[in-house]
Order: C-alpha cells, then sequence, then structure tokens
C-alpha cells in the first residue's frame, strides 16, 4: 500500500506540517491502543523525546490520544532513543514512543515506536497503522467516558539507562586517565553521556549541552565531528565522541583529531568479536553505503559481511532473522544485539573504550585495521522522488560510468527514506575523478526531477 506516515525511521517532517501535525500525533496514539497487544487490562507507552521545542506538543498529543483509548502513559523527558528502547523492556510497557528526528535540524521532527520486546515495529504493523491514520474515526466507538488512561512522569528514567550502560561495561575496567570530548550535539545525551563517562572515571570536556530548543544538531554532534576534533587536538585528549541529536549514532575522533566513521568502528569491533571468539556465525551486516574497504579489511580476516538496503531496521531485521550479533551503518549506527534492541552511540562507545582499555592501543591503531577505498558522497534537495529508473537521461549515465568502473569501483544512487535528497554515492581509485562523475550525476537528477 502507498505510505503516506511513515518511511525508514517512522513518522517525519516539518513540526506543524503534515504529517509531523497534532492531529496524526492525537491519532497515533490513539491507534497504538487501540492495535497493539496489551500485557494487561491496561495499555501503558513509555514517551520519550529529545530536546526539540516542538517535542512538548507532540508528546502532549500522543499522550492524549493514548489516555482516550484507556491507555496509561509514562514519561521521561529528554533521554536518547536507546534508553527508550531499553526502558520499554525493562518496565514491562507495551510500547515506547521516541519523539525525535535524529540528526535532522531543529524544525523537523519525527515519531518511531518501538514494540513490547524493545524493537522497532516491522513494516506490516506500520501499514496496519496507516489504515487507521488515513481513517481515525473507526476508532469512535471505542472511546467510552469510563474508558480513558492516565499520565505521569517518571524521576528515574536517566538514573535506570545510566545503570544499564554501565552494566555494559567491564566491572574490572576503569576509564581512569583516559581524556575525551564528548559532543552531545545539544541533544538528548546532554545530560547522560557525561554523567556516564565520569562515572567510570574519565577525565571529560564535554560540549553540545546546552540545548535551547533550537540549536539540536546546529554546528555539533556527529553531523558536525569537526567542532570535536579541534577540540581533542586543542585540549590533547585521547578521544573525541560525537553522538546525533537522539544519540542512537556514533562517530569516534582518535586521538591524532582524525574522523573514524561508523564502518571503522564496526571493523575494530568486528575483528574484536571474532578474535575473542563471540562474533555469532563471524559475520558483520551493514549496508549498501558501507565502504569496500570495510567488506575487504573484513573478508581477509575470515569475517563475512551482508548488506542490506538503507536504515538501521533493515540492519537490525536481517540480524534479527539469521541470528548474527553485530551490525550497523557507516553513519554511525552500530547495533549490538547481544546488548541491546538499537543503535546506542554511546553504548557503541564504551565498547570501543573497552577494547582500548583492554588491548592498550590507540583509536587511531584500531582504526587502521581497515584502509577506506575513496568515496565521495553527494546529498542534495529533490523537488520530486521520481524512480531513478524512470530518470532517463539519469539512468544512462549511472550506467555508463557503471561499466566504466567495473570491479574497481561502485555507483550507488538512492533518495533518502527521512528526507526530500537524493544521495549520490561512489568508490574507486581515483577521488577526483569520483568527484566529477558523482557531480555530474547529481546535476542531471537535479534537472530531470525538477522538470
Amino acid at each position: 500500500m502507498q505510505r503516506h506516515y511513515f518511511g525508514t525511521d517512522g513518522i517525519r517532517g516539518l513540526a506543524n506540517q503534515f504529517p509531523m501535525t497534532v492531529d496524526v500525533a492525537l491519532n497515533l496514539g490513539k491507534t497504538l491502543a487501540a492495535i497493539l497487544p496489551r500485557r494487561g487490562a491496561s495499555f501503558k507507552v513509555l514517551i520519550g523525546k529529545d530536546t526539540r521545542r516542538s517535542g512538548y506538543m507532540f508528546e502532549s498529543a500522543l499522550a492524549a490520544g493514548v489516555n482516550a483509548m484507556n491507555g496509561d502513559v509514562l514519561f521521561t523527558g529528554p533521554l536518547p532513543t536507546p534508553a527508550i528502547a531499553h526502558l520499554t523492556t525493562a518496565m514491562r510497557c507495551d510500547a515506547g514512543i521516541v519523539i525525535s528526528a535524529s540528526h535532522n535540524p531543529y524544525h523537523d521532527n519525527g515519531i518511531k515506536v518501538f514494540a513490547a520486546d524493545g524493537f522497532k515495529l516491522p513494516d506490516e504493523v506500520e501499514a496496519e497503522l496507516e489504515k487507521y491514520l488515513d481513517d481515525p474515526s473507526i476508532l469512535n466507538d471505542r472511546m467510552t467516558p469510563d474508558a480513558i488512561g492516565r499520565s505521569r512522569r517518571i524521576d528515574d528514567a536517566q538514573g535506570r539507562y545510566n545503570a544499564f550502560i554501565k552494566s555494559n561495561f567491564e566491572r574490572e575496567l576503569s576509564l581512569d586517565g583516559i581524556k575525551i570530548v564528548v559532543d552531545c550535539a545539544n541533544g538528548a545525551s546532554y545530560r547522560i553521556a557525561p554523567t556516564v563517562l565520569e562515572e567510570l572515571g574519565a577525565e571529560v570536556s564535554a560540549v553540545g549541552i546546552e540545548p535551547n530548543g533550537y540549536n539540536i544538531n546546529d554546528g555539533v554532534g556527529a553531523l558536525h565531528p569537526q567542532h570535536c576534533a579541534n577540540l581533542v587536538k586543542a585540549l590533547h585528549a585521547d578521544m573525541g565522541i560525537t553522538l546525533d541529536g537522539d544519540a542512537d549514532r556514533l562517530i569516534l575522533i582518535d586521538e591524532n583529531g582524525d574522523i573514524v566513521d561508523g564502518d571503522a568502528v564496526m571493523a575494530m569491533l568486528a575483528i574484536d568479536l571474532k578474535e575473542r571468539g563471540m562474533l555469532k556465525k563471524n559475520t558483520l551486516v551493514t549496508t549498501v553505503m558501507s565502504n569496500l574497504g570495510l567488506h575487504q579489511a573484513l573478508n581477509a580476516r575470515g569475517i563475512q559481511t551482508i548488506q542490506t538496503k538503507v536504515g538501521d531496521r533493515y540492519v537490525v531485521e536481517a540480524m534479527r532473522a539469521e541470528g548474527y550479533s553485530l551490525g550497523g551503518e557507516q553513519s554511525g549506527h552500530i547495533v549490538m544485539l547481544d546488548h541491546a534492541t538499537t543503535g546506542d552511540g554511546l553504548l557503541a562507545a564504551l565498547r570501543v573504550l573497552s577494547l582500548m582499555k583492554r588491548t592498550g592501543a590507540s583509536v587511531s591503531k584500531l582504526a587502521s585495521v581497515m584502509k577506506k577505498v575513496p568515496q565521495v558522497l553527494i546529498n542534495f534537495k529533490v523537488e520530486h522522488k521520481i524512480p531513478i529508473e524512470e530518470l532517463k537521461k539519469s539512468s544512462e549515465l549511472i550506467d555508463k560510468i557503471t561499466m566504466q568502473y567495473g570491479n574497481s569501483g561502485r555507483v550507488l544512487v538512492r533518495y533518502s527514506g527521512t528526507e526530500p535528497k537524493c544521495r549520490v554515492m561512489l568508490e574507486g581509485p581515483d577521488q577526483d575523478q569520483l568527484r566529477r562523475d558523482a557531480q555530474a550525476i547529481a546535476d542531471l537528477i537535479a534537472m530531470e526531477t525538477s522538470e
């Protein structure tokens, strides 16, 4: 069916414009309480958010919808997306809702839903939700005066997640002597990330910890790691940790101020787990966006790599289906199913820190296990997401360049599932040629999608 609301990561868009409106949030709250399974007499949902100003109105609207269908709501306030996933299961809730547009600017917002097991709702459930969102009147007969739920805030949500995160760092290890710069993107982790690192013994310099409702991801965080990189060099820190607005992504900075992306983090963790006999089926699950260098490095060490379409939810689905334990994306989503049900930037950072402490290796040394193949990525806005195969001139150019690269490179062109953008990614031996070819493809797609 045609999807009007849900994209690759829940519902997302400009706040106060369809589909991110109060009406949609209200009806979503009703629908979730009406169709998702209940463990008890009342539907119980946990609602968390990041630091966007619009989060206040969306949490109120969602809660009103849940309450109208005899559901109870627990508010956590600002908290990372993976914290909501964890607490949904730990607190025996029927669902968890995160109000966040992740790495997007403040004027966007989004709603993503976790089931009782802490995993994001599958496509077929989101399709069922869409039916009710298109016609919410079919729920009216279930709204009776004596079937109204209640809402309340839980004050210890951060402490619960703090304890969970630290339980995943070996008790015999300490971060004493480690100097860290952590950039919280003025987002959901602005309190929890510095606190966890300090309590484990690190010397922490924190930035991006002054949210005002408008500055989330604004020049800071995982999308803008250079700010943290500059501080790492200036402060002679051992590493930098950059998180995005909802803290499910991690981009590292090594001790030299160089950026270490999700591919390198996955490479070092996969190799470590294999050496310790803990990498299930000796396999890493990643997406088509990951660098060829990642596959080359792991294949050379006897580790299989499996690719999915872009989106951490699809990585998780593949991992669950086949029983794999590690997966993620170049963008910084690192999924460790032995520890969590979704990407968790802070958890991934602690696993790298554990590796550093156990081996005595620096971040740059750990990241050197893979050598990147030159890659160019261009993101640009499009007016209409016309299927690429229907763009005659663009398709012909893509086929021509793909044939020219042969086995020495690749061409990947796709639309974003969460933004009105197209992404053109090329890999090959010549960086300058990659830039020229990528720009030629991008320019042609922009022209054809605007006609």
